[in-house]
């Protein structure tokens, strides 16, 4: 667990205490989640979740389009498109009808899409051979999207962005064949949630980021966060009373396949919290373990309070991403509220925007605690791996080793995490090092350049 394979991460030499001590851990770790994984692997998907009998999927591609009048509506209801009134020839790609042209009816209808010539599509066949036009065939533009998205990835991130993709992948692949197929099973949701959490987070850290001790600390970190994330969620719903069934979805599950959708959201709620909590820790980590190379005299306290500063910064602006991403994906339903006038409270108060709520805040304060607690964990073994002190005599002889916050109105004076910060005078307010060159060009030159003036007055300035 050397730092040899931290890619793009200044390496950091770890003690041989350092490493024993973090593997006594993670080894623990990495076979209770395989053996748990093991265990809980599904054996098949049931039969009540497949799909439709008689139905079957093929692809097909327009080859002509007819329009026509739209049928006259009621007064009151929706218009329709007139681009969605008509008739459209298919020639059929697949299938036992491979190669013949069949006529049929554009969808039509309020948020029905367009068609046109050429356009590939999805046709739907039933048992007694007719066929319908249901959707559009996006396999081609999306393999393009994909195949644009993986090679910014690695023309940006090169080998680290290989191993992300690599990463990506693994995550797909126990999403699709232990998470959902588990649940689907009727196992517990949050047992199935928790252990998947946790053999990603063990397989896509360690394979994105190298098997490094910084690595391992983010590991950690996420663990512990993720545990507390949970908690909290699990005493959210109960307290709130959600039971998770806020669409016809949810209840269609809870009807027909006897889920615990109580338990579906909360495993959303810790599947949903990895992927922000791992950009969390890891951003701490690698932060430690930057200034421990760049600061080698730095002990854990000022180690992790110059850590704490970024990791506050990191957290503020996360936070406004996440609702952000919330009401993003709820706007739909956002405007319908507006629609309707409703009065604030009751809105808020719905099961469906009750629950985002309760998400948002449990998932935030899971952020939020794995700050500190990453920070601690990665600046207790940089700076045993240094040897490092925080003695007050530390910084001097040592200018160019300072902490690289201070002098910028940023202190922690009450030396904690939550400790209270100085903010700057202004954004315009001029930085110690620069006041001597106002000096210079006729305003006053600060007392203490003293080195400066000698200068000037051996060489006649």
């Amino acid at each position: 667990m050397g730092a040899n394979h931290a890619h793009g991460t200044t390496a950091v030499p770890s003690s041989r205490r350092t490493v024993l001590a973090s593997l006594a851990v993670l080894v623990p770790l990495a076979i209770i989640t395989l053996a748990a994984l093991l265990w809980l692997w599904p054996d098949g998907r049931p039969a009540a979740a497949q799909g439709s009998p008689g139905v079957e999927r093929h692809s097909g591609t327009l080859t002509g389009v007819t329009l026509k009048p739209c049928p006259a509506v009621t007064e009151g209801a929706p218009r329709p498109d007139p681009a969605t009134c008509g008739n459209a020839t298919v020639r059929v790609e697949d299938g036992p009808d491979v190669g013949k042209d069949v006529t049929l009816r554009l969808p039509s209808g309020p948020g029905a899409q367009r068609f046109a010539a050429d356009d590939a599509v999805i046709l739907l066949r039933d048992t007694d051979g007719a066929y319908q036009i249901s959707d559009h065939d996006r396999a081609t533009s999306l393999w393009l999207f994909g195949a644009a998205f993986a090679l910014a990835v690695i023309a940006f991130g090169r080998w680290k962005g290989v191993t992300a993709l690599v990463g990506l992948a693994v995550t797909f692949v126990l999403l699709l064949t232990f998470v959902i197929p588990g649940i689907l099973e009727g196992r517990s949701p949050m047992l199935v949630a928790i252990v998947g959490a946790a053999a990603i987070m063990l397989a896509v850290l360690y394979l994105t980021h190298g098997f490094s001790v910084p690595t391992s600390m983010a590991v950690l970190g996420t663990l512990a966060s993720l545990t507390l994330t949970g908690l909290l969620s699990y005493g959210a719903l109960g307290f709130a009373r959600l039971n998770g069934i806020t669409d016809d979805s949810a209840m269609t599950l809870g009807m027909s396949l006897s889920i615990d959708t109580q338990g579906l959201l909360l495993a959303s709620i810790i599947i949903g919290a990895l992927g922000v909590l791992d950009d969390v820790t890891v951003t701490q980590a690698v932060t430690v373990a930057e200034l421990a190379h760049a600061n080698p005299s730095y002990g854990f306290a000022r180690l992790y309070r110059a850590a704490g500063r970024i990791g506050r910064a990191h957290i503020a602006s996360v936070i406004n991403t996440i609702i952000l991403a919330y009401a993003g994906a709820s706007l739909p339903l956002l405007l319908l509220f507006s629609i309707g006038e409703q009065p604030l409270g009751d809105v808020l108060t719905t099961p469906v925007i009750a629950q985002e709520i309760v998400r948002s805040i449990v998932g935030t304060l899971g952020l939020i605690a794995a700050v500190p607690i990453t920070t601690a964990l990665a600046a207790l073994t940089a700076s045993r791996t240094h040897g490092s002190t925080d003695s007050p005599d530390d910084s001097v002889g040592h200018r160019d080793e300072r902490d690289p916050f201070e002098g910028a109105g940023h202190h922690d004076h009450e030396g904690g995490f939550f400790g209270r910060e100085e903010e700057p005078t202004g954004f315009f307010t001029p930085h110690p090092d620069q006041r001597g060159l106002a000096g210079r060009t006729g305003g006053p030159a600060p007392s203490g350049d003293g080195r400066s003036a000698r200068h000037r007055r051996g060489t006649g300035g």
